[in-house]
């Protein structure tokens, strides 16, 4: 590693969402972002986090957590810096975003002050051998981010605390992210903690068109990971 960025802030990606399943973009999300963070000597990117929700969320379609948990922690088996988190599984109740956020971070302290010895797994080594602040960032796609607009779905507190953590969103080409940044005073106020991300390469893939594609009977195959697959196949979920 170069002295350049050994001097770089850490930084712990996280994402949260369904993952049912999750999908190779799933996961490539999290490459793309720490691609552009890092080649832009903004951080030095050295985990992820992803937190599937909480069964009481009760989205259609929406199978039992320990088997979209089961299936993330398959599709990351190759991965060398992400890790499946099973926190907002385990709470009593749905958790708001801000709170989970707020969780990992209160965790990442504690372990570098080594008073969490169970939660090590879920981060890298790096943080307990790093003495500086571990920054942790929202990770989320365009789509997230037009909603974070909308005072029905999120309070002005909640987009204030997520923005206090920095955004990094990942759009596609002639997205409208700037558009939803500029016409909310809110994220316009936090603009600075927000990062865009243009993905490059044209990609529709979502976990809706996976379980469409199953439901039906055809093949998902480069789609989402291949013991992911096998998985459904072996508790039939989605009607496979």
């Amino acid at each position: 590693m170069s002295k350049q960025k050994c001097l770089l802030p850490r930084l712990i990606l996280i994402a949260c969402g369904s993952f049912n399943p999750p999908t190779l973009m799933h996961l490539r999300m999290f490459e793309i972002a720490k691609n552009h963070l890092m080649e832009r000597g903004a951080f030095q990117v050295i985990g992820g986090i992803m937190s599937p929700v909480h069964d009481a969320q009760r989205k259609q379609g929406l199978v039992a957590g320990k088997h979209r948990l089961a299936m993330l922690r398959l599709a990351l088996r190759s991965s060398k810096w992400i890790q499946a988190s099973d926190w907002e599984l385990q709470q009593p109740q749905w958790t708001p975003t801000v709170d989970v956020l707020k969780y990992h971070k209160l965790c990442i302290s504690n372990v570098m002050k080594d008073k969490v010895e169970d939660k090590r797994e879920m981060l890298p080594a790096e943080v307990t051998e790093y003495t500086g602040e571990v920054h942790l960032r929202f990770l989320a796609g365009a789509d997230l981010l037009a909603t974070l607009a909308d005072p029905q779905l999120w309070t002005n507190e909640e987009v204030e605390t997520m923005c206090s953590y920095g955004l990094v969103v990942i759009s596609r080409l002639g997205s409208k992210s700037e558009k939803f940044i500029f016409e909310s005073d809110m994220l316009s106020k936090h603009s600075r903690n927000i990062e865009l991300v243009t993905n490059w390469s044209t990609n529709n893939l979502s976990s809706t068109l996976v379980r469409r594609l199953l439901k039906r009977g055809q093949s998902v195959k480069y789609l989402i990971d291949d013991d992911v697959i096998e998985y459904i196949r072996k508790y039939n979920l989605y009607n496979s």
